[in-house]
């Protein structure tokens, strides 16, 4: 593999925001085969639901990369920390599910872009908390973290819209299902 530098890069303008907008969680191995080019996911073969959760506020999706001379190793931990407001007992349900498995989860910024975590092999909840708060104005709630070790960062989706975050994968076969208000 050459390790040789291809591009400069120039300070950009200020025309992006900060903040996660929605994650759409789908089960593992759901995606099938995966076509990337230039380090971006281009398709995918799979048949499945992705699970729309819409966010606002704390949540927050980064990225650490870990490399070792010693060992000849780099790989990337990927930590997306969200927070879900108000308990309820379908909540409760789901989210045991998605701390058993270990899906695929797509991360929508509000600039547009659409990340994948996970795609090599899924992301586990590593932590997170059911809280009642302690005032009137604390938060009822949920707060998880997944995380996921993989060998390249979260890729970029080719051509999501802002109806389908899948939008450009033609071979897919793609139910988006949003989440409903309880």
């Amino acid at each position: 593999m050459a390790c040789n530098l291809t591009a400069g890069r120039k300070e950009p303008c200020k025309d992006v925001v900060g903040g996660i907008r929605k994650v759409y969680f789908t089960d593992f191995g759901g995606y099938g085969t995966v076509t990337q080019s230039n380090d971006e996911i281009t398709d995918m073969s799979g048949t499945f639901t992705a699970f729309e959760y819409e966010l606002k506020g704390t949540s927050s999706f980064e990225q650490t990369i870990t490399s070792s001379r010693e060992n000849g190793t780099t790989f990337f931990e990927q930590t997306l920390n969200i927070t879900l407001k108000k308990l309820t007992k379908e909540d409760n349900k789901e989210l045991k599910l998605l701390a058993y498995g270990r899906p695929h989860v797509a991360v929508e910024d509000y600039n547009g872009n659409v990340f994948v975590m996970g795609l090599e092999h899924g992301a586990d909840v590593s932590g997170g908390t059911i809280v009642t708060g302690s005032g009137l104005g604390e938060l009822s709630g949920y707060t998880l973290t997944l995380t996921s070790q993989e060998v390249l960062p979260a890729n970029f989706v080719s051509a999501p819209t802002a109806a389908n975050p899948f939008g450009g994968m033609s071979s897919a076969t793609v139910t988006v299902t949003e989440g409903t208000n309880s």
